[in-house]
This record gives C-alpha cells, structure tokens and sequence, in this order.
C-alpha cells in the first residue's frame, strides 16, 4: 500500500530522495492504512532543527472516537542528523523545496515517507515534460510496447 504524489514530479526536478520516518498519533496509521491521505499543497519545512511536514492531509479515522486525530496537523519526520545538516544547508540555497513523494508502509508496519529535494520547473520545461510523455505513449500505442 502506498500513495502517490503525482503532481510533484510534473511540478519539480528531483535531485536527491531521502526515506524519511513519520511521527503519527494513534488513528492516523489506521486512515493511512486505509489510503485516505492527500497530498495538495504538502511541503516540508525545518523548525529549530527538526524537519516537519505541512498541509499533508489524513483523513479522520471512521470509526475514531473523541481521541480523533486532526486532519491537517504537521508531522515530525525521522531523519539522521546527517541528513538533516545537508538538507538544511541545500535549502537555504535559492530555488530548493522539499516535498513528500510518497507515503508508504514498510514489511516492519511502520509508517514512511519519501520526500524529494527539487526545484521548481518552468513552464517551458513542463511542456517539455507533457511532450514527452505524449511521445512515449505513442511508441507504446504504435509499437506495442
């Protein structure tokens, strides 16, 4: 089970990919594990060292009671201090974000996420990005690939 940020790969250039571990209450990994998580709008942003995510949706757990979790709440993510050190010094470059890639859970149960150092595409470059796949699908359609 995994869910996908589609939008981010036509959004950004993606230089490196870090697995990263999520800090969740107790009915969040019940919804994850149901699939009802969005990822409109979601970045990551550094607060005294530590890395968060914002605007990362999970959907209440249906049959939560008053200890509920808030749907768009930000999250800690688990990285090494290694890790942490480079991505920050990257971000403070002009032109840098990070942005979740893709949740998923691994074979031990635990919740992660992929997130992607990028930066911004311009436009010409996403039309680029558009040709290409439109390209690709034709040889596919045309060759039988």
């Amino acid at each position: 089970m995994s869910i996908n940020n589609k939008k981010a790969y036509y959004e950004y250039f993606f230089e490196a990919t870090y697995t990263a571990g999520l800090v969740l209450q107790g009915t969040e990994i019940k919804s994850l594990r149901a699939g009802k998580a969005s990822f409109n709008d979601s970045y990551c942003v550094f607060d005294r060292g530590e890395l968060y995510v914002k605007s990362l949706h999970i959907s209440e757990y249906a049959f939560g009671t008053y200890a509920n979790h808030e749907p768009l709440q930000e999250r800690k993510l688990l990285l090494n201090k290694k890790e942490l050190k480079k991505l920050e010094g990257k971000i403070k470059e002009k032109g840098y974000s990070i942005i979740p890639l893709k949740i998923f859970i691994n074979e031990k149960g635990f919740a992660k996420m992929d997130i992607g150092l990028g930066k911004g595409k311009k436009n010409y470059d996403k039309r680029e990005t558009i040709k290409n796949r439109e390209n690709d699908r034709e040889i596919k359609r045309n060759y039988g690939l």
